[in-house]
């Protein structure tokens, strides 16, 4: 298991962000992601006991999970695990996964948890986006600075080529494709960095500490640098931590592509040593 076997941190993290294996049978070096319900339960609930220890009093945790166990998830962190759920996003990509007998299947669940319902990081400001008022109807009402996005889009950008100017409430974030300049290469499950530069931009401040438990190619490691966080990051496989440093020179020096989820940041601290399953 990806934390247990590093060190706990101890309440020095502001934001942890995981993306853990979906339980549905992807082909992964060292595990096995294909486990009965409860041992997968129990496994989320080990790593996550784990993980919300090392947060400090007023973090943040983001979530990302498939359909399959969501709804379990989202309770287990909750009602167990002793976080409050401030926002289910939706995330929504074109190039889903196709599916022969239901509906292609085209978006992921976000879990923004805090660790304190009343005291938590949350910039407003550095993720606003245009609002209706100003694009749409020219109110002189609309607040200058625009609004906070919404957690769901319903609609597909090519059926809508006027809609989803990121200021609708389900993300709109293309997946990381094979012909995308940022793919790793060595992972199919790679998260988008527009995405995670949202999250990290909202959820924690320049200077603060981003954990990921299950970092896989680092991504959220790299955008925490780009955006000036210090990072922490763990990660079963021994294989992605050797391919993700001699990746992470050149994604690092690529800065986050303009667009409302990213703001251009200075490039100044290292990675960290690589000391046994931790970057």
């Amino acid at each position: 298991m990806h934390c247990r076997n590093g060190e706990n941190s101890g309440g020095t993290v502001d934001l942890a962000f995981a993306d853990p294996p979906f339980n549905i049978g992807y082909k992964y070096d060292v595990y096995e992601d294909r486990m009965a319900a409860d041992q997968y339960l129990a496994w989320t609930k080990e790593w996550g006991r784990a993980l919300v220890d090392t947060l400090k009093p007023d973090g943040t945790f983001w979530l990302a999970i498939g359909d399959d166990f969501a709804a379990e998830l989202k309770l287990l962190f909750q009602r167990e695990l002793g976080l409050f759920c401030r926002s289910w996003v939706i995330w929504y990509y074109t190039f889903g996964v196709n599916c022969k007998q239901k509906f292609s299947r085209s978006h992921t669940h976000l879990f923004h948890f805090v660790k304190d319902a009343k005291k938590f990081t949350f910039n407003i400001d550095d993720i606003r986006v245009p609002s209706a008022r100003q694009l749409v109807y020219a109110d002189a009402r609309a607040n200058s600075k625009g609004r906070l996005p919404d957690d769901t889009w319903i609609l597909r950008p090519q059926d809508a080529t006027e809609s989803f100017a990121a200021d609708e409430d389900t993300w709109y974030v293309p997946r990381v494709c094979g012909t995308f300049k940022e793919r790793a290469g060595w992972h199919g499950c790679q998260m988008p960095e527009q995405l995670l530069g949202r999250i990290i931009k909202a959820c924690s401040k320049p200077d603060e500490t981003v954990l990921d438990p299950l970092a896989a190619v680092g991504t959220t490691l790299v955008v925490a640098k780009k955006l000036e966080r210090h990072f922490i990051g763990f990660e079963l496989s021994k294989i992605m931590p050797s391919k993700f440093r001699r990746a992470s020179r050149w994604r690092c020096r690529e800065m986050l592509s303009p667009g409302p989820m990213s703001r251009k940041s200075k490039l100044r601290r290292p990675l960290l040593a690589n000391s046994g399953k931790k970057y």
